[in-house]
């Protein structure tokens, strides 16, 4: 629906309706040079603002048309920036005047009641804490304009909050103003505070008082019942319990909300939860769900009592060593986008999300997510709108944050680059063409319409995009030469197989990593957003500092480099045996096995593993730059069990069984236990088996470990095996096995 505009006129009286008067104004005047003005007339309005008191919901408003445009009524200025934002979502700016691509008129209802993001100020954030107020308003109504009713911000003790160079503000006086910048657009304030073991009951409550008392608006408190913190869960409760009187006092209205968050140290402790929460304190209003939790979304609504509602505190900003990593119901993202790419880079998942939100959005009356930065901007603005309603249309959603941020552009090629951006980290990047084709669209655009450049928003996509493409060329580039070296080393020829492996990158690629460089400088003074830790003082590597792993090893090349020179220490014929051994590392016969979780994943082992999965990344840490590992051990499957099926073997032949753990002995463990075909191949302390010293010393890192068991013929059945290990008490944590000829 076209209408033909070129004077926008926008009716507001006075209080809530001139104030969203003035904010769609100063949106409109981003999207069009035509005159915008603010005006008591209605008669000649494009939009006509309303309140009406007797509308229940503060979340409701509608939308209904007039000849001119269309008027917005809503009962507080939350709804009325709900209204126009979806104006805005559906508009194309022209110079004939304004395009509505939907239908629009009605009123709108959202599906859940709590709809958030956490945008703590702190100096764990990889963005928030470089802000300003301004900043934090203008992001407010960003994600006002999706659906958020509600903004979670972290509190500390007075006076104690830790600073960086960055912070302009100290954490308790941020927290008071952002408060007050909440409440002017009726935005619901939930605060995330969590309690400090070394405080007494009395303590804990006389900072709560002082703290509350100053901030103006709260309607949540969440404290986590761990992560952090060590408190049993019959104390946390009554310390909730306790808070929760006292928050009451001074903010009536507000509620208590703590985390079914289980602290590592206490194996029982969901089960004192729930035993506490079945005395039904009054206290609690409602249970939060998040990670390290207690129980799962299924198994929590199941025990915890029907009273309680549950909110939910989805992690839809990492991407690994996380509750959702990339992926997350196989758990494969790929070796070289993980070891670069890390935890916190920028990180689309838009159809992961929906599938994240079918699973568990029926449990909820909603959420209050987790984030640490912008690098999830997209991702916070699909969640807000699934949230509102969750048969919402994925790709409508995105041409939605197309229209609403980037109205320059054309919204059908950002949505679909936004789903290639997440196509792009399935499976190995060198057979991946999504990265180019995102790539490309991306430099299409930012040459065809320049003022894209200047959108941070459009400048963070293409910058993953130009990630990925590094990790790609740096991959292409390096297989081949690893080939090629060992096939020189095979031959005597090491110190040919060093310079094959030494040899530059070509100028497209370095061209496009030098641009990497220049991107996040201009990242940072858009935005804030802190890609390393020297230039732009991010808190660590892991906090979205992706300059910092964007150089980490995609291939063996490093591994290679490094066995190689040590392979020139030796004498010739020990030269020659270890280059042999180094070669043949993971080669097997057609009757052995050699399996690899970072190689191989876990589909091919033909069963699905029990329980709740994770996997701890080693590719991305610091130490595999100076000590680096082979690919098939920059995953490890962290579980109490793995359980695989092989076939193929002979039937009458002994096979040893070598499997190579994470070092992390614990001296109590006795029950670690290794069945093939069902029967015990062993039990008792951690690992156990034949050790293999020099192999532990030749092929893997510090830290790590083989253990070799033997499987006798006789266990076999046809050929085929059913095996498993399993340790019940603390888990185990293994990257790769063998299963060779005796």
């Amino acid at each position: 629906m076209l209408f033909s505009v070129n004077d926008f006129k926008i009716c507001a009286k006075d209080g809530d309706t001139l104030r969203a008067a003035q904010f769609f104004s100063k949106e409109l005047k981003k999207r069009t040079s035509a005159n915008v003005t603010v005006t008591s007339d209605s008669t000649t309005a494009f939009v006509t603002f309303v309140t009406d008191n007797l509308i229940d919901n503060k979340d409701e408003y509608t939308i209904a048309e007039t000849d001119r445009g269309f008027i917005i009524t809503a009962k507080t200025i939350r709804g009325l920036i709900f209204g126009y934002s979806h104006i805005l979502r559906k508009a194309k700016f022209t110079s004939d005047g304004v395009d509505i691509t939907d239908t629009i008129c009605g009123t709108h209802k959202p599906q859940k009641s709590i709809r958030g993001h956490q945008v703590g100020y702190r100096t764990t954030p990889n963005t928030y804490d470089a802000w300003d107020y301004n900043q934090y308003f203008e992001y407010y109504l960003d994600m006002m304009a999706f659906g958020t009713n509600t903004c979670e911000h972290n509190t500390t003790k007075f006076g104690k909050g830790e600073m960086n160079p960055l912070m302009r503000y100290t954490q308790d006086e941020f927290v008071i103003e952002a408060s007050r910048l909440a409440d002017s657009v009726d935005l619901d304030v939930s605060l995330w505070h969590a309690n400090d073991d070394n405080e007494t009951e009395e303590e804990a409550l006389a900072i709560r008082e002082k703290i509350y008392s100053r901030i103006p608006r709260i309607n949540a408190v969440f404290p986590p019942g761990g992560d952090p913190g060590e408190m049993y869960a019959d104390d946390f409760v009554e310390r909730c319990r306790k808070i929760s009187d006292l928050l009451k006092k001074l903010h009536p209205e507000a509620q208590m909300h703590p985390s079914a968050q289980a602290p590592h140290k206490y194996k029982d402790w969901g089960d004192a939860f729930i035993k506490e929460m079945e005395k039904m304190p009054t206290e609690i209003d409602t249970v939060i769900m998040g990670p390290n939790h207690a129980f799962p979304m299924h198994e929590l609504r199941k025990k915890v009592p029907a009273r309680y509602p549950l909110r939910f505190y989805p992690d839809i900003t990492h991407n690994l060593r996380c509750e959702y990593p990339v992926n997350f119901l196989e758990d494969d993202w790929h070796f070289a986008l993980a070891s670069t790419l890390s935890r916190e880079s920028v990180n689309p998942r838009p159809t992961e999300l929906r599938t994240l939100h079918r699973l568990f959005a029926p449990y909820t009356i909603g959420s209050v997510s987790y984030s640490e930065g912008v690098h999830d901007d997209v991702n916070k603005m699909i969640w807000s709108a699934l949230e509102w309603d969750k048969d919402a249309d994925l790709k409508e959603i995105l041409l939605d944050y197309s229209r609403y941020f980037m109205n320059e552009a054309d919204e059908n090629v950002i949505a679909d680059t936004i789903f290639l951006l997440e196509k792009s980290w399935q499976g190995d990047p060198v057979e991946n063409p999504c990265i180019d084709m995102a790539h490309a669209n991306l430099c299409t655009l930012k040459t065809e319409t320049p003022s894209l450049n200047e959108n941070w928003r459009f400048v963070l996509l293409y910058f993953r995009a130009c990630c990925d493409k590094c990790v790609k060329m740096r991959r292409i580039f390096e297989k081949p030469l690893c080939k090629k070296a060992l096939f020189q080393a095979k031959k005597g020829l090491i110190e040919d197989a060093l310079d094959t492996l030494n040899t530059p990158y070509p100028d497209e690629y370095s061209q496009l990593r030098d641009e990497l460089n220049a991107l996040a400088d201009k990242l940072f003074c858009m935005i804030g957003i802190q890609l390393d830790v020297e230039h732009y003082y991010a808190d660590s590597w892991e906090r979205g500092a992706t300059l910092e792993t964007i150089d980490n090893n995609v291939t063996d090349k490093a591994y290679f480099i490094n066995k190689l020179q040590y392979a020139l220490t030796m004498e010739k014929p020990l030269q020659a045996q270890y280059i042999n051994r180094l070669v043949n590392r993971n080669k097997t016969e057609t009757d052995e096995i050699y399996y690899s979780v970072a190689l191989h994943g876990l589909n091919v082992l033909g069963l699905k593993q029990d329980g709740e999965i994770y996997m701890d990344i080693q590719g991305d840490r610091p130490y595999t730059k100076e000590k680096p590992l082979p690919m098939s051990m920059t995953k490890l499957y962290d579980n109490y069990g793995i359980k695989c099926k092989f076939g193929g073997f002979k039937s009458d032949t002994n096979y040893n069984l070598t499997v190579v753990y994470k070092s992390d002995i614990n001296p109590d463990v006795t029950k670690h236990r290794v069945t093939a075909n069902g029967k015990v191949i062993y039990e008792g302390a951690q690992f156990g088996g034949l050790k293999n010293s020099e192999f532990d010393k030749e092929f893997l890192m510090p830290g790590f470990e083989s253990a070799t068991y033997t499987i006798d013929s006789s266990i076999f059945v046809n050929g085929t095996l059913e095996l498993e290990i399993f340790e019940p008490t603390e888990g185990f944590k293994f990257c790769e096995l063998w299963l060779k000829k005796a």
